[in-house]
């Protein structure tokens, strides 16, 4: 058995089956949607492929209702309609086999051998979960390869390149706006704290730890990505002015969404949906993601994957709206933190087992709200409720027995 691990995990077999199976499951996904009632294919792939046909009829991709992303996506996908349908789906299952190659990277330069690097990064690669998402026609693979690209360049230093993949992966989709604080405070100037000297005035104190921010490794990565960023939407709103940043970016600050799903908060908006209050309640909603991750940027930036790790995992678990695609945010930069956890195999099967016993009993009422039309609404809540406990209890162990190995070197400038 553990030959026929060390054989699948050898580099060139892993990356090449996980990028076959990929392929194999793209083929076979374009079988059943031709030849079965029930297609394989995610409903959003065909939203991002209408988008990009408006496009090439020189129109708005927002034409398409329910398209709510940048339109750099429908863009990347405008070669659905000249070539094939098929290739946004190759796009991101490349997309998703690079990811692996990145978490392979960074954890050799965490300092794991090659070969303990390639058995952490195949939880990735030959996982059902990423291989069914991207394969669908799902594009999260593309922010996965962002975020992990820019921790990479971190993690080796390359400052410049860490800013503009940084500030392309906030203009893909704004969840990634919540790394900002840990790598502000990662590139702070070390050595200047609050607490170094109790005899000086405490607001000298305060003075000096502010002095820390100024930097110029600070400023160009704030400058890089900043200026990314404010290209990409300026260029974006003179071609399609307010409509694209509302639905790129406001409407998921004040959306509302009263579907079922894993968030806690979907069954008081649902409640509330015709309430002049819920537009309030869905912003109040930040308040406990917001204090959640300004504690943990402040104890874990020290060890920036770790601490967007758990960011992710918090706004992901604190959101308004959760799904199970949001899962893949944070499940790509687990595998940069398993090396590190002093648990038994045991305990994080265990863990595991407990996180999807979770879904599967959210799952349940779920099923029967939607095929069988049953008002199982409370029940989705209170399963909801018992998920969030669950996560919050895995967090907490995966804390507990964080031990990182090592302090990470400050980036470079180029």
């Amino acid at each position: 058995m553990e030959k026929l691990i060390s054989k699948l995990t050898e580099k060139y077999v892993l990356f090449t089956a996980s990028f076959a199976i990929r392929l194999a499951l793209v083929a076979y996904g374009d079988y059943q949607d031709r030849t079965m009632a029930v297609k394989f294919t995610d409903i959003d792939y065909h939203v991002f492929t209408d988008a990009a046909r408006f496009i090439t009829k020189g129109e708005s991709p927002y034409n398409r209702s329910t398209y709510r992303y940048t339109p750099l996506l429908a863009w990347m996908l405008t070669p659905n309609i000249y070539l094939n349908m098929v290739f946004g789906k190759i796009l991101f299952i490349v997309c998703d086999v690079l990811s692996g190659l990145l978490i392979y990277r960074i954890l050799c330069l965490r300092g794991l051998s090659s070969e303990s690097a390639r058995r952490i990064c195949s939880l990735w690669l030959l996982n059902p979960l990423p291989m069914g998402v991207s394969s669908r026609g799902n594009a999260e693979s593309i922010l996965a390869s962002l975020v992990l690209g820019t921790l990479l360049c971190m993690e080796g230093r390359r400052l410049m390149w860490a800013a503009m993949l940084y500030g392309l992966s906030v203009h893909m989709k704004i969840y990634p706006i919540t790394y900002a604080l840990p790598i502000v405070l990662t590139l702070r100037t070390p050595g200047i704290t609050a607490g170094d000297d109790n005899q000086v005035w405490r607001w000298r104190k305060f003075i000096r730890f502010c002095g820390g921010f100024l930097n110029r490794e600070l400023f160009l990565f704030a400058s890089v990505a900043g200026g990314v960023f404010c290209i990409l939407t300026s260029f974006f709103y003179y071609m399609y002015g307010w409509e694209f940043l509302h639905e790129t970016y406001l409407y998921h600050l004040t959306r509302r969404d009263i579907r079922h799903n894993f968030s806690p908060y979907f069954y008081m908006l649902y409640l509330t949906a015709d309430s002049r209050w819920s537009q309030w309640l869905g912003l109040a909603a930040f308040l406990p993601q917001v204090i959640l991750l300004l504690v943990a940027s402040w104890a874990f930036h020290r060890d920036l994957a770790f601490c967007c790790f758990l960011h992710t995992a918090i706004f992901v678990s604190f959101n308004k709206v959760c799904t199970s695609q949001y899962f893949l945010w944070y499940l790509c930069l687990l595998p940069l933190v398993i090396p590190h956890l002093s648990l038994s195999i045991k305990q994080g099967v265990g863990l595991l087992l407990l996180w999807f016993a979770g879904q599967g009993i959210w799952l349940c009422p779920a099923y029967f709200l939607e095929f069988e039309g049953y008002n199982t609404f409370l029940l989705i809540w209170l399963a909801g409720l018992l998920f969030l406990i669950i996560n919050c209890f895995i967090l907490i162990q995966v804390i507990s027995h964080y031990k990182p190995t090592h302090t990470p070197k400050r980036p470079k400038v180029e």
